[in-house]
């Protein structure tokens, strides 16, 4: 039992860190809103026109954050605005984003161009480095920014919204007219939203609508120097160095008011991402959220097949926790779910019922399905790999199959122990049998063992016996009568 508790509690311990690593922390948002919260503006004593003071100040440092070869997920969106946060809170020159991504979740997206719009620092998104790109979500990140800016070498664009459409195995457009009428009039929504909100950005910040809106319904993609040309971005810089000094002397507009910025010669800092965030970036990748929670369940499984509690329910437990923690970020499809466990479900099953593995082959259709399911969202990078599901689905089918068949053979098998593996073992009549009452007595030697027995009939000395039952420590034995085997000798 104390065992038991603190497992219990060790398992408490690392879902309330999880918990904490999970959610923002509350000093950060303090610090945040009391940085936003200071004013700009100082009035006089008198009650004057406000004057403003933070813009007669050079800033200071440059702050740089990047976004490297990552998915636009909740975690991005709470880095890039605690990074917003940070540089208002030193007063910062400007935020540099270094972006380099695939696309990501549209949500998450949005959080970010809101806090880029809403930012008091200006922010700078350069695509890099050389062969990077501002993929799907990434196009709206750049359009978004006071000051867009993109490497050699790299490329932007294709931002149509993925078809929404449901995961394998459900119906298609050829399958019914209403559903494929459904699909498309979604599709068609999702499509004009976000030509409107390509377009609004574009226009906000001076740069060419007509081409943010045909990312959007053409999926087009231009190289740095046409996007250069076309005014999609602001310059070409060849490196961060290089950006900071053609940056410097630019005008932008915050907050309604002109801004000169100030980086020729400022000091950079690097904010990295945190421990927590490095964490919940790593848990967050759907195919490892996959594994941790299948090795979770497996862990608990075990566990339930053994005496007490041992290291693989700890681990599974363990494994379990940190596999919700990543999908805590993901928009989590509850079927996939479901359907998960039901092949869990189906793959035990298959140790208790013969089904001639019907219910393995159902297992791995229904773990395929689920892990496909799992992460409800169109985007590709964000979903489990099919070539991480299949291979895991077949392992499992094999694995269940190869238990479950062993299982059934172990059943089917004769008893080798306790007082039902005794019997039909033959023996040895060690002495002859005394008769008591209308039963002879005497004792057997079986597997090396000697035995007190009794026996309908007479047994001598050195008779083959059998046994054909077993009461407490003594064996009913069966065997040729003493008369007989004196009968032969003669």
């Amino acid at each position: 039992m104390p065992a038991r508790l603190v497992v219990a509690l060790a398992f408490l311990v690392v879902l309330c860190a999880a918990w904490t690593l999970a959610c923002p922390s509350a000093a950060a948002f303090a610090q945040s809103d009391s940085a936003a919260g200071t004013p700009d503006a100082t009035r006089s004593a008198t009650g004057g026109e406000a004057r403003d003071t933070t813009r007669d100040t050079p800033r200071g440092e440059v702050l740089v954050i990047r976004v490297d070869n990552d998915a636009i997920t909740p975690v991005t969106a709470r880095y890039i605005e605690r990074a917003i946060a940070e540089a208002t809170a030193s007063s910062a020159a400007a935020l540099v984003v270094e972006l380099d991504t695939p696309g990501g979740l549209m949500e998450s997206t949005r959080q970010i161009v809101r806090a880029i719009l809403g930012s008091p620092v200006p922010v700078v998104v350069y695509v890099s480095p050389s062969g990077a790109r501002a993929a799907s979500a990434g196009v709206f990140i750049t359009l978004s920014a006071h000051v867009a800016a993109m490497a050699p070498a790299t490329h932007i664009g294709a931002a149509h919204p993925v078809n929404l459409g449901g995961a394998p195995g459900s119906p298609t457009q050829s399958d019914t007219t209403g559903s494929a009428s459904q699909q498309s009039v979604m599709e068609e929504k999702a499509v004009n939203d976000a030509r409107a909100w390509a377009r609004t950005l574009a226009e906000l910040r001076g740069r060419n609508a007509d081409w943010a809106e045909a990312a959007v319904s053409e999926s087009e993609s231009i190289a740095a120097t046409e996007a250069l040309e076309r005014n999609v971005v602001d310059l070409i810089a060849a490196d961060r160095s290089a950006l900071l000094a053609e940056i410097d002397g630019r005008e932008v507009e915050i907050d309604g008011q002109a801004q000169v910025l100030e980086t020729a010669g400022s000091a950079v800092r690097l904010l990295e991402m945190g421990w927590g965030e490095r964490i919940l970036s790593v848990l967050s990748n759907p195919n490892l959220a996959f594994f941790l929670m299948m090795f979770g369940f497996y862990g608990i499984l075990f566990e339930f097949y053994s005496p007490g509690w041992g290291i693989s329910g700890t681990l599974g437990a363990i494994c379990l926790v940190l596999a919700f923690f990543g999908l805590a970020v993901l928009p989590i499809n509850y079927a996939g779910l479901i359907l998960i466990v039901l092949a869990i479900g189906l793959f035990v099953a298959e140790a208790f019922f013969t089904s001639f593995g019907m219910l393995t082959i159902g297992g791995a259709v229904c773990l395929i399905l689920g892990a496909l399911m799992l992460v409800d969202t169109p985007t590709p990078v964000l979903r489990v790999s099919l070539t991480v599901v299949v291979p895991f689905a077949i392992a499992s089918a094999i694995l269940a199959f190869f238990l479950g068949s062993r299982v059934v053979s172990t059943l089917r098998s004769r008893v080798l122990t306790g007082a039902e593996g005794m019997l039909g073992e033959r023996g040895v009549a060690d002495g002859t049998f005394e008769q008591r009452g209308d039963r002879y007595h005497g004792r057997v030697r079986v597997h090396g063992e000697f035995w007190r027995a009794d026996s309908a009939h007479p047994l001598s000395d050195g008779a083959d016996v059998q046994v054909v039952g077993q009461e407490g420590l003594t064996l009913t034995v069966a065997g040729r009568p003493a008369a007989a085997n004196q009968t032969d000798d003669s």
